[in-house]
């Protein structure tokens, strides 16, 4: 890959960003295909400083948003799109003339990956683990795409918890239960649910032998969904 004065130049931003495989595979599509992108990993915690910066650099073309970010970002964006607006979160960001326009794609991948894989969620409820901003967008896909009996949320941050729950029911008026990520709580719901998504970083690389849900808690009828991809089969899997 040759890089120039003209290359531009892509990346993902979050905290931590050393897991992250996005490098790898979008270099490698641009490559094939031909492109004069690079695609680079930027560990940021100054969020508002790294998003200033990116709008006056003009090469700069569009990033990925990880962990913390995915709420975090929208303020400081020039424009959010609907679907991203309503569900309060994004994980992509297009640069161009100077202006920051986010998006949201965590949603639809998501729900298309639990049809496709034969979750059943019309007529029942779903179990989240996490409250940040992939449980956001997951949470809203599911509450506006399916015809969920309800959804379950349990997560750490009570504070962040509890906005997204207030969100749900404010925005979409599917029945939500939300309570501590706590072993109490998840041998409670868990027996209940045909499907858990797994949305917090537990069990990502390098700290791949963790897990919140203990092994004696699954039984063949659970789906269960982790958004963790570094490694490809997580121990929760």
């Amino acid at each position: 890959m040759d890089i120039t004065p003209h290359t531009q130049w892509c990346g993902i931003i979050g905290n931590p960003v050393e897991h992250s495989l996005s490098p790898a595979i979008h270099n490698a599509a641009f490559q094939k295909m031909g492109l004069d992108l690079v695609y680079l990993a930027f560990r940021v915690e100054a969020l508002g400083d790294a998003l200033k910066g990116i709008r006056a650099l003009g090469n700069a073309r569009g990033f990925s948003v990880t962990i913390p970010h995915k709420v975090a970002a929208i303020p400081f964006l020039d424009e959010v799109e609907p679907t991203a607006k309503h569900i309060g979160a994004i994980n992509t960001i297009v640069a161009e003339e100077g202006k920051l326009k986010g998006y949201n794609t965590d949603a639809s991948g998501a729900l298309r990956a639990l049809k496709e894989g034969g979750a059943l969620l019309d007529g029942h409820r779903v179990l989240i683990l996490g409250s940040g901003g992939a449980a956001r967008a997951i949470a809203f896909a599911l509450s506006t795409g399916t015809g969920l009996a309800g959804l379950t949320i349990l997560g750490i941050e009570e504070a962040e918890r509890q906005k997204l729950v207030k969100d749900l029911r404010d925005k979409t008026g599917v029945p939500v239960e939300d309570g501590p990520l706590t072993l109490d709580m998840l041998r409670n719901w868990v027996p209940h649910v045909r499907t858990l998504i797994h949305c917090t970083p537990v069990g990502m690389s390098p700290k791949v032998d963790e897990s919140c849900v203990p092994a004696n808690l699954f039984r063949p009828e659970l789906t269960v969904m982790d958004i963790v991809y570094n490694p490809r089969e997580t121990k929760l899997l």
